[in-house]
C-alpha cells in the first residue's frame, strides 16, 4: 500500500477518545486500529508487541550495533471535539490556492487559514464536512508505516535499530501515562504529530488543570433574602475575576493562558474547570497563585467553606530535556536539509506524548505531518507534506547510520 491508501483506510476507523470512560484505551476503536497495524507490520515480517491497553511496539533490528536506536511514535486516537465515525475522506488534487469547498456547507478560506496557501499545487485531503478527518494523528501513523516499509526494503542502508510506537488517548492527555520507556528501548524518539510542513517542535507548554468547587445554600427564593448563597452566581463571579487578557483568545506565541473549559452549576453546587498553560514554569506558578488568590477573596466575601480549588500538574515543557540532548535536534535538522525543507523551529501551544516521554527518560521532539484546522470538521492534511514527513523519518534513520558507519 502507498501512503494515501493507508491513510484512507486508517481514518475510516472511529478512534475518537473519551475522557469520561475511565478506561485505557478510552474507546474500543483504538484497539481495532492497533490490531490492524499489528497485522500490517507482521505481514512485513516484523514482530509486534500489542498489549490490552493498545500500546503497540515494533522493533526493527539494524545492522550497526554501535548506532543508537531511534524511535518514531504516533497516537491512535482522534480528538473528541467533533464526530469521528463514518469519516468520508475527500481527495482534492492539485489545490489551486483558493477557497476549498469541503462539502456540507464547510469551506476552508486561506484568509482564515493562511497555511493553506503553502499547499498550492498539493493534493489536499479533507472529510466531507460532517466529521473530523483524523489526520491528527493518522497522518503520522501513515507516514511511519510507509517509512517502515521503505526502511526494511532498503537492504543497503546502514542503520541502528528502529523502534515504532503507537499510543492511545493522546488527545485526552493520557498517551504517555502507561508508556513503558524501558520496553520501548530506544535512546531517543520523535513523535510524528505536528502541523505545517517544515515545522519542528521541541518546546511545549507546561500544563496544569484547576478545578474550583463552590458550595451554595439553597432556600425557597421567596424567602431567600440574607440566606441564599447561589453557587452558580459565585461561579460566574469567579470567572469574571480571572484576568481577561490571560484568556486563550487574547494570547499567541510564547504567551500562556488561563482557560475556562467547563462550567456546571445549580444553586447548591457549581464547578469550574480550567486548564493553565505557560512555556515558563515560573509563569505557570504565577497563574496558579492568581487563581488561588481569587478563591481566597471569594471565601472572605461569602464564607471560608464556599469555594475550594485543587490544581493538578499535567505535563512539562520538553525543552528542558532536549536542551541537554541537542544531538536529537541535529539529526532532525540534517534530515530536513536532505529533504530540501526549511528547519522551522516553532513552539507547540499545547503538548504531545513527547512532553511526558521526555521527562520519563526518552527525549522526544515532534515532526510535522502537514495538517491544519485540527479538531474541527474543517481539518485538512496535505498528502505531499505527509509524504515529506515519511521522507524525514527515513533520512533520520539513514543519517544516524551514516554518522556511525564512517
Amino acid at each position: 500500500m502507498n501512503i494515501l491508501e493507508r491513510f484512507i483506510q486508517y481514518v475510516q476507523i472511529d478512534t475518537k477518545s473519551d475522557d469520561k470512560s475511565g478506561l485505557t484505551p478510552s474507546t474500543p476503536g483504538q484497539l481495532v486500529l492497533a490490531e490492524k497495524l499489528k497485522k500490517e507490520l507482521e505481514t512485513m515480517g516484523l514482530e509486534v508487541d500489542l498489549n490490552e491497553k493498545s500500546y503497540l511496539i515494533c522493533r526493527i533490528k539494524g545492522n550497526l550495533p554501535e548506532a543508537p536506536s531511534v524511535g518514531f511514535i504516533s497516537h491512535l486516537d482522534t480528538a473528541p471535539d467533533a464526530r469521528g465515525d463514518n469519516v468520508k475522506p475527500i481527495v482534492h488534487e492539485n489545490y489551486d490556492g483558493g477557497v476549498l469547498n469541503v462539502g456540507n456547507g464547510v469551506f476552508i478560506n486561506p484568509n482564515d487559514t493562511p497555511d493553506l496557501q503553502l499547499y498550492k499545487g498539493h493534493t489536499i485531503i479533507t472529510s466531507d464536512g460532517t466529521t473530523l478527518l483524523g489526520g491528527d494523528d493518522k497522518g503520522g501513523i501513515a507516514a511511519i508505516m510507509t517509512a517502515v516499509e521503505e526502511i526494511i526494503n532498503d537492504r543497503e542502508m546502514a542503520r541502528g535499530d528502529v523502534v515504532i510506537g503507537f499510543t492511545p488517548d493522546e488527545e485526552i492527555g493520557e498517551g504517555g501515562d502507561n508508556f513503558d520507556v524501558d520496553a520501548f528501548g530506544a535512546e531517543f524518539a520523535y513523535t510524528i504529530d505536528g502541523e505545517t510542513m517544515g515545522e519542528f517542535n521541541y518546546e511545549t507548554f507546561n500544563a496544569a488543570e484547576a478545578t474550583i468547587k463552590i458550595k451554595g445554600h439553597n432556600v425557597h427564593p421567596g424567602n431567600a433574602k440574607g440566606k441564599m448563597i447561589n453557587a452558580s452566581d459565585i461561579a460566574c463571579k469567579i470567572a469574571t475575576m480571572m484576568p481577561a487578557k490571560a484568556r486563550p483568545e487574547y494570547t499567541s506565541g510564547y504567551e500562556g493562558f488561563i482557560h475556562l473549559c467547563e462550567m456546571q452549576g445549580a444553586v447548591e453546587e457549581a464547578q469550574l474547570i480550567y486548564i493553565i498553560r505557560d512555556f515558563s514554569r515560573e509563569l505557570l506558578e504565577e497563574k496558579k497563585e492568581i487563581m488561588k488568590a481569587i478563591v481566597s477573596k471569594i471565601n472572605l466575601e461569602f464564607g471560608n467553606d464556599v469555594a475550594e480549588i485543587s490544581i493538578r500538574d499535567e505535563y512539562n515543557n520538553m525543552r528542558e530535556v532536549l536542551e541537554e540532548n541537542k544531538e536529537v535536534v541535529e539529526y532532525a535538522k540534517r534530515a530536513y536539509e536532505k529533504c530540501g525543507l526549511p528547519f522551522n523551529i516553532k513552539p507547540i501551544r499545547g503538548g504531545t506524548d513527547g512532553s511526558k516521554l521526555s521527562f520519563k527518560g526518552l527525549p522526544c521532539p515532534n515532526i510535522f505531518v502537514g495538517g491544519n484546522n485540527l479538531h474541527s470538521v474543517g481539518e485538512f492534511v496535505s498528502l505531499d507534506a505527509m509524504t515529506k514527513a515519511k521522507d524525514i523519518i527515513v533520512e533520520i534513520v539513514r543519517g544516524i547510520g551514516e554518522s556511525y558507519s564512517r
